[in-house]
């Protein structure tokens, strides 16, 4: 003032805002001033001279209190497979004119995105380790030059899980169990699921399962059949690498001996036919008799398709 000894006193309107300052006052006025709401609030200070017990009219002052503005990230989290576009993190506030900057951590994912941008995330995600890895997006709304305080989404991002038949290949009698076989993989958590061709000529097994396989192959043809087992490893849901497993079949030969059953007087030939009934490629004969103590002439055991001797 210009007139000397004044003293001054103040009140101010918005009780609602806070902070250091009162809602009344004298001398000069300093301190912090909070806004709560999401809109921009103008506090005006009231101020009385008054000098030798005169009051001055009195004069204005006001303070616009900008909000820190808060952002609000949708969704918060999700989770997505290797190399998947994330759902699109839509970033939002309530109050107007806010812009957005966020950063990234684990910068190792790789993919489209950034490891800081503006406005909504949008993009895809590569994870090359063998295991989950939630990667966390800090974000900071500014409106009027005035930031807010962080706010957070997440993403996990699966790996691509892998799987190990062991054995890889065998082959089998039909009729007989398969060697079991273990699945295995370099990411922990990892569901094996598999399923088998050849299910109209060879039974016994399911047609599809998880886990590691096991169990009785039936060939019910004339030739050998191999059955692939295609696995598919799922981690959280999301598919991995494809491997197989195959297991060859072998048929069951059936052998027909003529004639099946003969009476013969001693020192007679004897000449019996063994055949495949069922033509089984490759079938061998291998036979023994009993009684040989008593009978000679004929072999006690042999190979072949032919059993013949003079029977003594």
């Amino acid at each position: 003032s210009d007139v000397s000894n004044t003293t001054f006193s103040w009140v101010r309107n918005n009780p609602a805002v806070t902070g250091t300052i009162a809602n009344s006052g004298s001398g000069n006025i300093s301190g912090t001033l909070i806004n709560s709401t999401p809109n921009p609030v103008l506090v005006t200070f009231t101020i009385i001279a008054s000098a030798n017990g005169c009051p001055g009219s009195p004069v204005t002052a006001t303070v616009l209190v900008n909000p820190s503005p808060v952002a609000i990230a949708t969704p918060a989290s999700q989770s997505i497979c290797n190399g998947d576009n994330i759902a699109p993190i839509v970033l939002s506030s309530l109050t107007s004119g806010t812009s957005y900057t966020w950063t990234r951590n684990n910068p190792a994912v790789t993919g489209s995105i950034t490891n800081g941008g503006t406005g909504n995330i949008i993009g895809n995600l590569i994870n090359s380790s063998n295991a989950p890895v939630t990667v966390t997006f800090s974000i900071t709304a500014s409106a009027d030059g005035c930031p807010g305080s962080p706010a957070f989404a997440t993403v996990l991002v699966n790996p691509t899980a892998d799987a190990f038949a062991s054995p890889a290949c065998q082959s089998v009698c039909s009729g007989l169990a398969i060697t079991t076989i273990a699945l295995t993989g370099n990411t922990s958590g990892t569901v094996y699921n598999w399923e088998r061709n050849n299910t109209g000529t060879v039974t016994g097994m399911a047609n599809s399962g998880s886990g590691n396989i096991a169990g009785i192959l039936n060939n019910t043809t004339n030739a050998d059949i191999t059955v692939t087992f295609t696995i598919t490893p799922f981690i959280n849901g999301c598919p991995g690498t494809i491997t197989t497993a195959t297991v060859l079949v072998k048929p069951t030969p059936v052998v027909a001996a003529s004639p099946f059953t003969q009476t013969v007087c001693n020192n007679t030939l004897v000449s019996i036919s063994l055949t495949n009934p069922n033509n089984v490629s490759g079938t061998d004969y291998i036979w023994n008799r009993d009684n040989i103590l008593i009978l000679t002439g004929v072999a006690n055991n042999g190979i072949g398709n032919t059993i013949s001797g003079i029977i003594s």
